[in-house]
């Protein structure tokens, strides 16, 4: 009876401790607050991709071909949301935006010029990894388009599109004052 009390004792101790040991990963370690980007290439030019991750939990994130040739093409709004880091060290980012097309000139009495119009809301969640300080990588994507009369922040409603698995790496935006020694 003793031994077995014993061995209990022994087993509850090493499970209490095991857990207290864990070497905290990814988020859980280095906190990705600050601005992430990536580069990419639109049309005739580079981009760049640019995430803002913030201490209260907001996200804001921005495509810099965003602006161009909106009046012909459309054009999408900033991406603001929230982000959280869950458990296993993974960073997961909801952001709302609107994606805007081109409307012509005269199309409703009010319209004398070529605008940009509302056609639908788009709900995207991604999934990252925190790599290091500087360094996070996108594992998953999975986006939900909305109509322009449809509530974005309904998680049921929408429609669901194909998760993407395609891994994109962004890293730190850091200031520096390199170009301010340059005599």
């Amino acid at each position: 009876m003793f031994n077995k009390l014993i061995l209990m004792l022994a087993a509850i101790t090493i499970f209490a401790v095991v857990p207290a040991l864990a070497v905290p990963v990814g988020c859980n370690k280095w906190k990705p607050v600050g601005t992430f980007t990536r580069a990419d290439r639109a049309g005739t030019h580079n981009f760049v991709y640019q995430l803002q991750l913030h201490n209260d939990g907001t996200a804001w994130w921005i495509e810099t071909a965003s602006y161009d040739y909106m009046i012909n093409y459309g054009t999408n709004s900033p991406n603001v949301g929230s982000w959280t880091c869950r458990a296993d060290g993974m960073v997961v980012v909801s952001v709302l935006k609107g994606l805007l097309y081109p409307i012509a000139s005269g199309t409703a009495d009010d319209l004398p010029y070529a605008d940009v119009s509302l056609d639908q809301h788009i709900k995207t969640t991604y999934l990252f990894s925190v790599d290091d300080p500087n360094t996070i990588t996108q594992f998953q994507a999975h986006g939900r388009t909305y109509g322009p009369d449809d509530d974005p922040t309904d998680a049921a409603g929408g429609v669901l599109g194909n998760l993407s698995t395609r891994r994109r790496v962004y890293t730190r935006f850091v200031a520096s004052d390199v170009d301010l020694l340059i005599q």
